[in-house]
């Protein structure tokens, strides 16, 4: 776990083979010092920051839910696919995870989230099959948090199709997918500029059936 900024650790840490990331970027309400612009620019930035920072043989896992701002809707979706055609990256995979039971109402926060898999090459067919809609996201350590079975998809994804044993998460808030990344038995890097943040993922244990 390291306590710091996560664009300027990016851009201070060449990445290493074998490395991927599993992410979520902010909502434009955890950048307080930023309008809904402001925030759109910082976050299509930052998306592009993390896909060129992961190597050709990695891949970029965005952890995205829509919120809705003054009356807008904030499509994330769109926003990390549009830093990926900038950048010139493949979309691998792009899943539905639900956080709320299908038919539910769900006001100022979708009742479920994107996942969304990028690459600076196209990826070869898969040996293993994924579901394109993931019935439950799984326990979440916090309200924002991934949840823990999108986090497992997306850890079985990477340990299936690419060479990854370390997992970065540069936004790692309170270390879903670094716990996630440990139980399978892949080392796992975070960045949160929350010391409490930190020191929650520091606790964060998961048991989970890596074969499942």
């Amino acid at each position: 776990m390291i306590r710091g900024d996560a664009l300027a650790w990016l851009a201070n840490n060449p990445t290493a083979q074998g490395t991927s990331v599993i992410t979520s970027l902010p909502d434009v309400s955890e950048l307080t010092q930023c309008d809904v612009e402001q925030w759109r620019r910082w976050f299509v930035a930052a998306a592009r920051a993390v896909l060129a920072w992961v190597e050709d043989d990695g891949v970029a896992i965005f952890f995205q839910t829509d919120v809705l701002s003054r009356g807008v809707w904030l499509d994330k979706s769109f926003l990390v696919l549009s830093a990926a055609q900038a950048s010139g990256h493949h979309l691998v995979w792009h899943k539905i995870v639900c956080r709320t039971a299908p038919g539910a109402v769900s006001a100022g926060r979708a009742g479920y989230s994107h996942l969304l898999c990028l690459a600076r090459q196209a990826r070869p067919a898969f040996r293993h099959a994924l579901p394109d809609v993931l019935p439950d996201a799984g326990f979440e350590p916090s309200r924002k948090a991934m949840g823990v079975e999108a986090c497992a998809l997306a850890v079985r994804f990477v340990l299936a199709e690419t060479n990854t044993r370390t997992i970065v998460d540069p936004f790692c808030g309170r270390g879903t997918a670094l716990a996630v990344a440990n139980a399978f038995g892949l080392d796992a890097i975070g960045v949160d500029q929350s010391e409490r943040c930190c020191r929650a993922a520091r606790r964060l244990t998961l048991d989970i059936d890596a074969h499942a």
